[in-house]
């Protein structure tokens, strides 16, 4: 009788997610900035590649990203600003393997006289094959002109390179390389920078490497799954309620089995990630009876950590701390 209140239970979570998911799906405008004559122009697609476009390109660069605080990027389409701005920069940078499905018809918007230099900063990274998508379009192909050609649905490439600072550096020096070839004036002062960002970020590398490496317990359990890389490179495994089925969305019986796992190998957290609904953490938490945590996927800041000062680095340290308490 319990089994079957549970399954109702979770049966009821996965309609009123799907709900909630349609409601929340459209996008919002985003306030794109402006074009500033005598600097290198650049646009960025979100978050964790305006950071490091930010910090390599300095005073010689405007950078403009496309996605507004708050908004998770999977939610969101370009404007006709967008698209405008975007024809008069000199680099537009976005990650690819399949994350921003906007992008080629985006890119055709641009003109085919367009001068900006398209980059797809996740080239060169040895991507990962998802057990299947996650109903955000990450499947689909990747742009011609990249790195990854013929990546497509059926692939289910999963695009959340960022997530590990290993990726991460190559990501920054795909961005270096590119300021250098539109702008090689200042090569000096961008490698100078690139090597600024580069340490701390093989700071965090060893940070992660040392730390998770000590803990006892390797498993975790994530709403999103956005972990492949972070798993892969340090060692973890992550078993995802989102993204489980082809269907995208998340099958009782997958949520069932989920918890089971959960109270067989003592798993004692549920992770939950902050721009997108938690319901499904909390419910299958409930269910199990253990706790939930927050581990970031770094695709946006809130309001409330941009106001607070937040980046990268910060939350990425976050993320850490939560893992260790997590696998203690």
């Amino acid at each position: 009788m319990l089994i079957h209140r549970s399954k109702r239970a979770l049966i009821l979570a996965v309609a009123l997610l799907t709900i909630t998911l349609t409601l929340s799906g459209c996008g919002k405008s985003s306030d794109s900035g402006t074009i500033v004559e005598g600097k290198v122009n650049v646009i960025t697609s979100f978050y964790p590649i305006y950071e490091f476009a930010k910090a390599i390109g300095g005073e010689e660069a405007n950078v403009i990203n496309l996605l507004p605080t708050g908004v998770e990027p999977h939610d969101w389409t370009p404007r006709s600003q967008d698209i405008l701005n975007a024809s008069k920069a000199q680099l537009f940078l976005y990650n690819g393997a399949g994350l921003e499905g906007w992008v080629p018809n985006f890119l055709k918007g641009l003109g085919g006289d367009k001068e900006v230099q398209t980059v797809e900063v996740s080239q060169g990274i040895d991507l990962i094959e998802a057990d299947g998508d996650d109903g955000h379009g990450h499947g689909e192909e990747s742009e011609s002109n990249s790195g990854h050609e013929g990546e497509e649905a059926d692939h289910h490439v999963d695009p959340h390179t960022w997530v590990s600072p290993k990726s991460a550096i190559v990501m920054a020096e795909n961005i270096k390389n590119n300021y250098i070839e539109v702008d090689p004036a200042h090569e000096a002062t961008y490698e100078a920078r690139y090597q600024e960002l580069i340490g701390q970020l093989q700071a965090l590398d060893a940070k992660f490497t040392e730390q998770l490496s000590a803990l006892p317990n390797k498993e975790i359990v994530v709403s999103h799954q956005a972990f492949g890389y972070l798993c892969r490179d340090y060692g973890l495994t992550q078993h995802a309620i989102m993204g489980l089925s082809p269907e995208a969305e998340p099958r009782a019986q997958d949520l069932v089995a989920l918890s089971k796992m959960v109270k067989e190998e003592g798993i004692r957290y549920i992770f939950f990630e902050e721009l997108v609904s938690d319901k499904l953490a909390k419910t299958l938490a409930s269910e199990a009876g253990v706790e939930t945590l927050v581990l970031n996927p770094v695709e946006g800041l809130t309001k409330n950590q941009a106001q607070a000062g937040d980046n990268y680095f910060t939350l990425m340290e976050k993320n850490l701390q939560n893992l260790i308490q997590a696998l203690q």
